[in-house]
Formats: C-alpha cells, structure tokens, sequence
C-alpha cells in the first residue's frame, strides 16, 4: 500500500475473506451468481485505485475456524494490502458456540493478515433480536461477541466497522426474506460502511443514519409472518446441520484468484 498526498489509500492487492455474506448471497449478479459487499466494496476501492485486483476466498456455511483453515493461508500467500474478514453467526447460531475459540481464530486471521502487511478489517453484528425475535435469547451472545471483536481488533490496530452501534443495520429493509442474509440494498449499504471506515473520499457517516421512515418490511410480531419464516428458512437450516450437512458442501470460493477490477 502507498499513500496519495498523505491522505488517500492506494492498494494493489485485496482479499476477502469469510462466509456467506461475503460470498454474497441474496445479491444476484444478473449472470446465474453472487455479487455482494465485498465485490461492490472492491468496486468502491478500484475507484482511487485504479490498478486494484481482488479475490474472494468466502464460501457460505462456514464456522470461523473453517474460514481460518481452509482460507487464511491462501490469503496470505496472496500477498494482500487489503483483507477483510467477517464471520461468527454461522458459530453463534450453534449450542456448541465457544466464544473464545471462535474470537482466538478471528485473531489468528487478524494478526496474519496485519503481520503480511495488510490493512485488515472486520465487523461486529446487527441486534439480532430486531431482526429476528426467535433468536432473542442470542441477542446477549451477539453482544459479548461483538464487544470480543472489537477488543481483538483494536490489539492487532485493525479496522472495525461498528455496525452493532448503529440500528440501521437491523432495518429489515436491509435484509432479505431469510434475515439471515443482507438483499441488494443490505449489501451496497454494507459495502459503503466499509469504504467509509476504510477512509475512502466521499464517503462519510451516512451509511450509519436511519433509513427514511415508513415501510419496515412486515410486523414480526404476526404469526404468519414468523411462521412462513420459520417453514422457508429455518427448518431447512435446523434439518441440514441434524444431518451434519452444510451450504458450503462441494462448494469452493467463487473468486479465488487475484483479477483486476472495474471501479463502480
């Protein structure tokens, strides 16, 4: 990385790692696939730096300590000036949840990642309470992971896109029907939460303002709402894991090399 009148970040190299929402799913590409943050945030970060290339390393369905083993040494060897790394709900949605397994693999990545030479962000959570009341009870879970987060962050001087201190991120405007996964609209805001903690000109705090009022999608609190949720989304969820199947089975990174981008 160099820097432009000592102010504007240029990078050469970025690699995105992680899950699902870094994969990009619910944010159709038009061609059969998945756009997503990461790809719009490269998109963001090719505009000041024109000769950017990137990879995705995500695949969905993954714990993080399946991102650290099965992603952080491509990462690495990938030579990035850029990283990003998101995981944990996929662990948090588990009984089994180890907190301090699960954030001393985030840091594992982090430290990695800083130690190459990267600048490294990350991200904390949304109230999943907000977003989806069955999960109420996991609601003190995400908040003490969020708090771990931010702690492991600030000892390897990464960069934290605070996304649990601001309610916009549980708009369910911003989600798709499954509330699992940000829509099109979820992952341009995120992309823009992640272009501004990086610094990037022209983009400031308002990514963390409410969205305009009127029309939050549907009431949460109706029966039928939560039922057909419950029907669509997570008993397909809680039968696959009873199988010991995940989303990510077969699957591999959809971007695994370094390739140029076209800024947005």
């Amino acid at each position: 990385m160099t820097w432009h009148d000592g102010a504007v970040p240029i990078f050469a190299r970025y690699v995105a790692l992680g899950d699902s929402q870094t994969e990009g799913l619910n944010d159709p590409d038009g061609v059969g696939g998945f756009r997503g943050w990461a790809d719009r945030f490269a998109e963001l970060v090719a505009t000041t730096s024109p000769d950017l290339h990137y990879a995705n390393l995500a695949v969905r369905g993954l714990l993080v300590g399946q991102i650290r083993q099965t992603q952080l040494t491509a990462a690495v060897a990938l030579r990035p000036d850029l990283a990003t790394v998101i995981g944990g709900l996929n662990d948090m949605l588990r009984p089994s949840f180890d907190q301090d397994a699960v954030l001393g693999d985030l840091d594992t990545m982090l430290t990695a990642l800083t130690d190459a030479g990267a600048v490294t962000l990350t991200c904390t959570f949304p109230d999943i309470a907000e977003v989806a009341p069955l999960f109420r009870r996991l609601a003190p879970r995400v908040r003490a992971y969020n708090a771990g987060v931010r702690s492991v962050a600030a000892a390897r001087n990464a960069i934290v896109v605070d996304f649990a201190a601001h309610g916009v991120g549980s708009d369910l405007r911003l989600w798709s029907p499954d509330r699992i996964h940000a829509n099109p609209d979820g992952h341009a805001l995120i992309a823009a939460a992640f272009a501004h903690g990086l610094g990037l000109p022209g983009f400031d705090e308002e990514w963390t303002r409410p969205l305009p009022p009127g029309g939050r999608r549907g009431s949460l609190g109706r029966a039928g709402t939560e039922l057909r949720w419950v029907g669509g989304t997570v008993l397909p969820w809680a039968v696959r894991r009873a199988r010991g199947r995940s989303s990510g089975d077969g699957r591999v990174a959809k971007r695994p090399e370094l390739a140029p981008v076209r800024p947005a």
